[in-house]
């Protein structure tokens, strides 16, 4: 497909179903593929993925839900529930993280940049979640990005045995689209977009 075309299906989709659109392996060679080729700072390829399948997938949500359950009043929280059902009902989870250890060691190694890597660190993540939303979307999954980590982290690298340096980033439920999204509305390009000669 042309990239053009795949960065137009590429929305935040928030109604997923969990009917799979291609198979797991499939899915699993999507995803490293954008790990393999997103660029990173100095080539330190410290970002690191979970893929969460069937029941590693709805125990992750369950973990969201009992977080969310000690922090959001009690009259508020059948609308968190309901947020966290529709990306339980997706077909599977994504999470970002940055192992910490590699970035330190950057840090340590070229002092000089020291303050950016931090910088670089999350704008390399920004870029491998993008990359893999838009090669979800190319096979037909919709996705979204959500930001439960300060929540959740403690209580995540326990559940999965994740490595102490890894600092959860983000995560992405995805699934089949159910309702699209609403058309985007575009705010004027010349307001955000600069030609110079």
């Amino acid at each position: 497909m042309e990239f053009t075309k795949t960065l137009e299906l590429r929305r935040s989709q928030y109604a997923i179903s969990n009917v799979q659109a291609v198979d797991d392996e499939t899915l699993v060679r999507l995803v490293g593929h954008a790990i393999d080729f997103t660029p990173s700072a100095f080539d330190s390829q410290s970002q690191r993925a979970i893929l969460l399948l069937d029941a590693k997938h709805a125990d992750f949500w369950n973990i969201v839900l009992a977080a969310l359950r000690d922090v959001v009043p009690a009259k508020d929280f059948p609308r968190s529930e309901a947020k966290i059902a529709s990306f339980a009902a997706g077909r599977g989870t994504i999470l970002f993280f940055d192992d910490q250890a590699v970035t330190q060691g950057l840090m340590s190694a070229y002092p000089l940049y020291k303050d950016n890597f931090a910088v670089w660190y999350h704008q390399h993540a920004g870029m491998l979640q993008s990359n893999v939303w838009t090669a979800l979307a190319e096979v037909g999954y919709g996705a979204s990005l959500q930001h439960y980590s300060e929540l959740i982290e403690e209580t995540v690298r326990k559940e999965f045995d994740i490595p102490v340096s890894w600092k959860l980033l983000a995560q992405m439920p995805f699934g089949t689209v159910v309702r699209p999204a609403k058309p985007k509305v575009f705010q004027p390009l010349e307001k955000r977009f600069l030609v110079l000669k």
